[in-house]
């Protein structure tokens, strides 16, 4: 995979996060939606990170996907924890030496034998803690955050760190600074669409796909490297990647392909690039028809009204019993339902999401777009049959 710098927008949203921009509300929290291998992560790591820091910033990061089997809320607390530990380490190990339990840092009373863990801080006086002794404002950026609202822990954290934000920062200073993505649009609204939501108010903004400047830049490697490739048709390219969906990694993987001297081409590689590309999509698309038809009457029913709702998505009232019912052939209680949902939940890879709160919604935004395109074209529900 090429490195493509995004410097521009990461210097755009580090001004954004200090509260420096005559407008917007990035300083009381960044929420960034992008599906699933669009380069979010990366972004996240190898350009927005750096450029934090290189403003002065502390930067905690936090995968919440990295480790599903973990409890959201101590994945949090744990990166906190580990950026805790360089800036104390070297107190602690003097204050140690020196026969001291305990040590003053900030206004808190901090175990000498605890550095580097949260026992007995809030996450509020954990990140004080790490400000006051970086003397540095923080940044905490935490990647797939909707996965928060899966356990209780996680869902106390998301309000937590609204509580912190709030003590922390002051009207003319930001001093913690919160960044949450997330591959779902419709999941990272629950942190903020509603009165009871942790962080009600805020705005979830879509971040930008990779955009004409990525396909120049990979045109000009490719220019670069093989000459007799010139001139590159990099509107050929642009067209490709849509396709794709905008994700480099599937895109960097088939240009690879195709320009490998094995592939033994015979016209034009952009025309082969295009038509792996439309390779992809017909098989994500059988993938996710497959799945869907593998189902139970009831379970695909039950999947069936979460994609049509979307985040409207009722389970158990008496419109969607009736619409279960309707589909499936025959009456579903909520018993059933019930049962229905919990499969869809523990299938591998799960079909469905599920909150802390009960709320439930399809676990990959992809089957959206399918059920859309399906749905526009007449050709819903699947049958299995070619068209």
């Amino acid at each position: 995979m090429i490195a493509f710098p995004r410097t521009a927008l990461a210097q755009e949203l580090v001004t954004a996060l200090q509260g420096k921009m005559l407008l917007g509300d990035a300083h009381n929290g960044l929420f960034l939606a992008a599906p699933r291998r669009t380069g979010k992560s990366t972004f996240l790591q190898g350009d927005l990170r750096p450029a934090l820091e290189a403003a002065g910033v502390v930067v905690v990061y936090v995968d919440l996907w990295a480790d599903t089997r973990r409890d959201p809320g101590g994945l949090i607390a744990e990166a906190i924890a580990r950026a805790l530990e360089p800036q104390l380490g070297l107190v602690a190990r003097t204050a140690r030496k020196a026969g001291l339990e305990k040590l003053k840092v900030g206004g808190l009373e901090v175990d000498t034998s605890k550095i580097g863990k949260v026992d007995g801080l809030t996450l509020t006086e954990a990140l004080r803690l790490l400000h006051e002794s970086a003397r540095k404002p923080v940044a905490l950026i935490i990647d797939e955050a909707q996965h928060a609202l899966t356990s209780e822990a996680g869902e106390a954290s998301m309000t937590a760190l609204k509580s912190a934000r709030d003590q922390l920062n002051q009207p003319d200073t930001v001093n913690l600074m919160l960044v949450m993505s997330g591959s779902d649009r419709d999941k990272l609204l629950r942190l903020v669409n509603t009165a009871g939501a942790p962080f009600y108010g805020s705005q979830i903004q879509r971040m930008p796909h990779l955009g004409l400047d990525f396909i120049a830049h990979v045109a000009r490697l490719i220019e670069t490297q093989r000459p007799d490739l010139n001139p590159v048709d990099q509107k050929a390219l642009q067209n490709a990647f849509e396709v794709f969906g905008f994700r480099p990694q599937f895109f960097m993987a088939a240009l690879g392909q195709v320009l490998s001297p094995l592939a033994a081409l015979t016209g034009r590689f952009e025309v082969a690039l295009l038509e792996a590309a439309q390779q992809q999509q017909v098989q994500d698309e059988a993938q996710m028809e497959s799945d869907y038809l593998g189902l139970k009457p009831t379970e695909q029913a039950v999947l069936w009204r979460m994609l049509e709702q979307g985040p409207r998505y009722r389970p158990y009232d008496a419109e969607a019993l009736k619409f279960y019912g309707d589909k499936a052939h025959h009456p579903v209680s909520v018993a059933q339902a019930q049962k229905a949902l919990e499969s869809l939940r523990q299938r591998m890879p799960a079909l469905v999401w599920k909150s802390a709160r009960g709320e439930y919604a399809v676990e990959d935004a992809a089957m959206h777009r399918w059920f859309g395109s399906r749905s526009a074209t007449g050709r819903w529900p699947p049958t299995g049959q070619a068209g």
